[in-house]
């Protein structure tokens, strides 16, 4: 009998579903509630604890549940969803990290959380998408802060048997695809993620085939070695495209997620020429069944290699297929600055027919950026259209959250909360139990970095001088500020730090007491982003500023999910226009906290004068620094502060929750990844579907 169970749990285990729905956590936590803390909520290593296990499974009650929540489960994975048939074969998405749950540590950043959501959203509508990613054992870097405040960059070696993957089998060994890289053969064993109703495919090298070398190539995400950068785009684009034909996987297109995977269109290129497709043909079919979205204004985030290793690497195109080697470069060199070298982003432009930003205002800006790819056009007609951006709402809203919406939408809110109409129901909730709910999530955010602090103090993995600087003396009761992003020069996270005797005043006020926490990773290579961080330490500490400013070290998806619901505002200052969209203010949006940022972005669509806080809309000619921070400190001095000590004779700030209302009533509905995807599917996959179709009725 308990093998049913076990076998039940394990297939709900390994399937990320249970991680954006109540009754799957729920459901492990019932196994021991304070183990399932300690293990992080990972529900592999959960299981693992066996003599626990096996005690609960004498429980009914235990047995009971286990019953219900796989066949909610199983319900969801048999009922055809509304867009089931709204493409006939899967689109293929390729991403170089995927951000699904904290452990599962494949991600960086916003870029990764974003994949993830996609494939979430794409399960929740039944979408048909198959994703295509790299499995790092080493993950991306921790951050550890060392006693001067520098950032230190710490290897991780990720237990793949704690995570929920599991290896694909063909004929009962490990299932590997190969390709070459300059010339010697590559192999990479493949794992699948579910991801509900979406299969997830991740490349492995390290593998007992590969010489270490070429085990290296997917230790870390973003390895800052040039070589080895352009080795793993070689096996993303080309082992992910040999596996879907592997698999036997008919696809209909192809979604690149920034250009990292770019070689994946060369990869499926070179599949048409084998089919017996001319290099002109095999260009214009991945053209017309290609999407790439592009990410970042900043061309130093853009890879590009000398000529000469990419001509050594794909030499086999004119010695074996024939193709004219110039005519295959061309389609990566920058004609304004050929000497810049082979452009991934160029190549996957001139590949997909369809190229998107992820908002209006990046738009306008890729379209400047990139108007010399499209000379013959005016910049009006540059072919750059754009979807903003959205988050995955079961994914990032508080639970509690979500149940107190549950009373007052109806249990069914979820099935149409990218409906404008549904969200006026909010200003139905009580403001009482609103505010609760949102005081509840900052007592947590504020117990659960105390008792990091704890944790590390008692592993003596903490230096003293630190403690204070990383948010010992945090109160539940100030307002409490956040900013936590990528540590880097264009996002500014010292700017609020341009007056400090000034920022002194407004942290220090005795009625009105205000506190920041700062949370983000530098990247390795990033020296400036190292420095933001340790001026951030070191006035942290400094006694004057009372243990009213902490950075919270080695930023994750689990302190993200704590943060966007634990913090009053959400500050976004970076140097417009180089914001491409943003996401973290959408996550704290549709939780009620509050956005105060620069025009750039989202916020540009998303602001509407009522639900949060706007500067920046003006030109500066130089140092903007210095009227961005006044912007910040007049907005925090005359709005902000007073407005969220504006309590009444109940304790509640009731002007306070009626901003709260006015952000998730707005925000929710209209930057959720469930609009995103439906307008992929409308503006591109659809076509990329049809298009697909006729050229295989040729």
């Amino acid at each position: 009998m308990s093998l049913e169970y076990i076998d039940k749990l394990k297939e709900l285990a390994y399937n990320l579903w249970w991680t954006w729905n109540p009754e799957g956590k729920k459901l492990f936590r019932m196994i021991d509630p304070i183990l399932w803390d300690e293990l992080r909520e990972n529900s592999i290593k959960i299981l693992q604890r066996t003599d626990r296990l096996n005690e609960i499974l004498k429980r009914r009650e235990f047995l009971n549940e286990v019953e219900y929540v796989y066949l909610v489960f199983r319900s969801y994975l048999d009922t055809p969803g509304p867009y089931f048939q709204k493409i006939r074969k899967p689109m293929a998405f390729f991403s170089p990290e995927y951000g699904l749950h904290h452990t599962l540590y494949i991600y960086a950043g916003g870029l990764g959380l974003l994949a993830g959501d996609i494939l979430k959203e794409a399960s929740d509508l039944n979408l048909p998408m198959v994703g295509i990613g790299f499995m790092y054992p080493q993950g991306y870097v921790r951050q550890k802060i060392k006693a001067d405040g520098w950032q230190e960059d710490l290897q991780n070696h990720i237990k793949k048997e704690d995570m929920p993957v599991q290896k694909v089998y063909e004929n009962g060994d490990w299932l590997k695809v190969y390709c070459y890289c300059f010339d010697e053969l590559v192999y990479a064993g493949v794992w699948e993620v579910s991801v509900g109703r979406v299969k997830l495919y991740l490349l492995d090298t390290d593998v007992e085939e590969n010489p270490p070398w070429h085990r290296e190539i997917s230790y870390q995400l973003y390895t800052p070695d040039q070589e080895m950068r352009l080795k793993q785009q070689i096996v993303l684009g080309f082992g992910g495209m040999f596996l879907l034909k592997k698999l036997g996987i008919d696809i209909c297109g192809v979604h690149v997620n920034e250009d990292y995977p770019a070689l994946a269109l060369v990869a499926r290129l070179i599949q048409f020429v084998e089919e017996g497709e001319d290099f002109d043909s095999a260009v214009s079919q991945v053209r017309e069944t290609s999407l790439f979205t592009t990410h970042t204004p900043l061309r130093s985030a853009i890879n590009t290699y000398p000529f000469h290793i990419v001509e050594n690497q794909f030499r086999f195109l004119w010695e074996k297929f024939g193709i004219d080697k110039e005519k295959f470069l061309d389609l990566g060199t920058n004609s304004q600055n050929p000497s810049e070298g082979f452009n991934s982003t160029i190549l996957a432009m001139r590949l997909s027919k369809y190229t998107n930003t992820v908002s209006q205002k990046h738009q306008e800006v890729a379209k400047k950026q990139w108007h010399f790819l499209w000379s013959d056009r005016s910049l009006k007609d540059v072919p750059i259209d754009y979807v903003t951006n959205g988050v995955h709402l079961p994914t990032w809203i508080d639970e509690d959250l979500r149940n107190l919406l549950n009373d007052h939408l109806g249990s069914r809110w979820l099935e149409v909360h990218d409906s404008e109409n549904l969200w006026e129901l909010i200003d139905l909730i009580p403001d009482e139990k609103f505010w609760e709910i949102h005081y509840k999530n900052k007592q947590e955010l504020c117990h659960l970095i105390k008792e990091r602090l704890r944790k590390r103090w008692t592993e003596k993995n903490l230096d003293s001088s630190l403690v204070i600087a990383e948010g010992a003396f945090l109160d539940h009761d100030f307002l409490t500020i956040g900013f936590a992003r990528r540590m880097t020069g264009y996002k500014r996270a010292t700017l609020i730090f341009e007056d400090l005797e000034r920022l002194k005043r407004i942290l220090k006020d005795p009625e009105r007491p205000v506190q920041i926490i700062f949370a983000g990773k530098a990247h390795p290579q990033d020296h400036e982003g190292k420095e933001m961080i340790q001026k951030i330490i070191n006035i942290a500490r400094n006694p004057d500023f009372a243990g009213r400013i902490a950075f919270i070290e080695d930023y994750d998806q689990e302190l993200a999910y704590y943060l966007v619901k634990g913090v009053d505002v959400w500050l976004n200052n970076p140097i417009p226009p180089l914001e491409a969209c943003g996401t973290s203010g959408m996550k704290a949006g549709i939780n009620g906290v509050i956005h105060l940022s620069i025009m750039d972005g989202w916020w540009i669509e998303g602001y509407n004068g009522k639900n949060g806080w706007a500067f920046g809309d003006y030109e500066v000619d130089d140092d903007r620094n210095p009227k961005d921070a006044e912007a910040i400190y007049e907005i925090l001095e005359n709005e902000v502060i007073p407005l969220y000590y504006y309590w009444d004779e109940t304790g509640i700030p009731r002007k306070w929750v009626k901003k709260m209302k006015e952000a998730i009533k707005s925000i929710a509905p209209h930057f959720c990844a469930r609009r995103m995807l439906k307008e992929y599917i409308s503006k591109f996959y659809t076509r990329i579907d049809a298009a697909e179709k006729e050229l295989r009725n040729l």
